[in-house]
């Protein structure tokens, strides 16, 4: 599960990145507002994390965004400001929570859970396509009603690829969805062709009627 955090003080964006990070949380961070706006047009996150004040504009207006593309996913408003004004605001223009700083870590992860699990439940979220069924909330992947057994990162690739069927992905904005902001620190993105290859074996195996295919020098697709 991948969380967005759209926080401009340094400090606490870190002690959240560590703390979700060691409950098992893939994290993205954002501290203005084009980078915000940048990453929630890019990529789908799990939820997303939302200051209201911050460089460049305004918190309020990101949401404001997202509920205008459609995107239903869950934000958790924190903030410093504690007006009943702004949570009103928050919540009626789709936030799922609202959460004033200070608060405890514990209380943030409990929740993101909550939000999530919210969400989930009035989202019937089963992905189809040709004869494969991808079910997020298990992480399953099932063909002709047989489990696939992937690990963790093959599960998200074959995710990414399944809600974008034929459309063309690039390998540098695949490894940012995947691998969070973390992929600036490696040298090539080498390791994604044995993740695919591996991925594509197992579906082939089990008789997939899809396959991710390689565009030469740009990245790949799912037909």
């Amino acid at each position: 599960m991948k969380i967005l955090i759209i926080e401009d003080e340094l400090d606490l964006q870190q002690v959240m990145v560590d703390f979700l990070s060691k409950e098992g949380y893939l994290t993205e961070v954002a501290d203005r507002f084009e980078i915000g706006r940048e990453k929630i047009s890019l990529y789908q996150y799990g939820c997303i994390l939302l200051d209201i004040a911050m460089p460049g504009g305004n918190g309020m207006q990101l949401l404001q965004l997202l509920r205008e593309q459609g995107d239903t996913t869950p934000v958790i408003i924190i903030s410093a400001k504690g007006a009943i004004d702004d949570r009103v605001e928050g919540l009626n223009l789709g936030a799922d929570d609202y959460l004033p700083k200070p608060f405890h870590l514990a209380e943030l992860h409990a929740r993101v859970k909550s939000a999530i699990r919210r969400h989930h439940q009035h989202v019937d979220n089963r992905i189809m396509y040709k004869n494969v069924v991808l079910v997020p909330d298990d992480r399953k992947v099932l063909i002709n009603e047989e489990e696939v057994q992937l690990n963790r990162k093959e599960f998200d690739v074959f995710y990414y690829f399944i809600i974008r069927p034929e459309k063309l992905v690039q390998k540098a904005l695949l490894a940012e969805s995947i691998w969070g902001d973390a992929v600036d620190q490696v040298d090539n993105l080498d390791f994604i062709y044995s993740q695919i290859k591996n991925l594509r074996k197992k579906l082939r195996d089990h008789g997939a009627l899809v396959d991710i295919q390689a565009v030469y020098g740009v990245g790949y697709k799912l037909v």
